[in-house]
């Protein structure tokens, strides 16, 4: 799969505190890449240096193959925080203004734009009548001038309502159909599991794991043993196959296995063959919150 940017060991510090260590993950085109951390676990610090607004300590990155310049600029559309619009302005008008600025794309680009973020109806409506999700989608309309390959977005449906965010997340899911490669950071695991394709996981600056989100943010099946002789159930338990982790709890085992492949009954007998009767037996399912607590705690 065509990579379309690969960041190789950044590192940035703000005086003594260090935003970013060592972070190396590729993003993959046509991918939805959601940058998934709690607050201040470095994911706007990294989109600043993507997108050249700050500088890295040390470490680098390149857009499809080469070092960032302007022209990789040119295929890239970014939303880092609310844009500044006019608010006595239509929605037309702060486009027009905006591509006049950036020199992005032409005015043919606007209707296109608009259009896309479903503002049509509502293009010569004054700015200061809009929605907040209304206005946030004006604000993606003006990432998209210029028909960028990549959309760059810093936490997009922060501060919606529901309805706004169901908004943002269905026209993101579109504008990934249409081929575009988006970059997302968010502090939100239901938005990146419900939108993203790919997911890099950051803590306090450390990249925790980074891939694909089925793979990222599996569910499990969970399944906690017990009985009278623990130190035989725990040897036999190590010698049956096919789950992913055995952990020895303060009065079980846990045997961590992918969703929907523990056959209890199975695990009965197999202890009953080798000599041991269990008196406790529980399957239980790991969340995502779980699985995402567990990996940035």
């Amino acid at each position: 799969m065509q990579t379309v940017l690969s960041i190789n060991g950044i590192s940035k510090s703000y005086g003594r505190i260090q935003a970013l260590k060592q972070v190396s993950f590729d993003v993959p085109k046509g991918s939805v890449f959601g940058i998934l951390g709690p607050n201040g676990s470095g994911k706007t610090t990294m989109l600043g240096i993507v997108l050249d607004v700050l500088q890295a300590n040390s470490g680098g990155f390149t857009w499809f193959g080469q070092p960032s310049s302007a022209d990789t600029r040119k295929k890239i559309g970014s939303l880092l925080e609310t844009s500044n619009f006019y608010h006595y302005l239509s929605a037309v008008d702060n486009l027009h203004i905006t591509q006049a600025i950036s020199g992005r794309g032409t005015a043919a680009d606007i209707d296109v734009a608009l259009e896309i973020v479903k503002l049509t109806e509502r293009k010569k409506s004054k700015f200061n009548t809009y929605s907040l999700g209304m206005k946030q989608r004006l604000a993606i309309g003006a990432a998209l001038l210029g028909n960028p390959e990549v959309l760059v977005f810093d936490e997009p449906t922060n501060g919606l309502d529901p309805v706004g965010i169901a908004e943002i997340r269905e026209l993101i899911k579109e504008l990934a159909k249409q081929g575009k490669t988006i970059i997302m950071a968010s502090h939100l695991l239901d938005e990146v599991e419900k939108v993203c394709t790919h997911v890099a996981i950051l803590k306090r600056g450390e990249l925790i794991t980074a891939g694909a989100v089925d793979e990222v943010l599996k569910n499990e099946d969970i399944v906690e043993v017990g009985a009278a002789d623990m130190a035989q159930l725990k040897r036999i338990m190590e010698g049956y196959g096919g789950y992913r982790q055995l952990q020895q709890q303060e009065k079980n085992l846990q045997l961590n296995f992918e969703t929907g492949t523990a056959n209890l009954a199975a695990i009965n007998q197999y202890c009953f063959n080798n000599g041991v009767v269990l008196n406790y037996l529980n399957l239980k399912k790991k969340s995502l919150e779980a699985k995402f607590f567990e990996l940035t705690k």
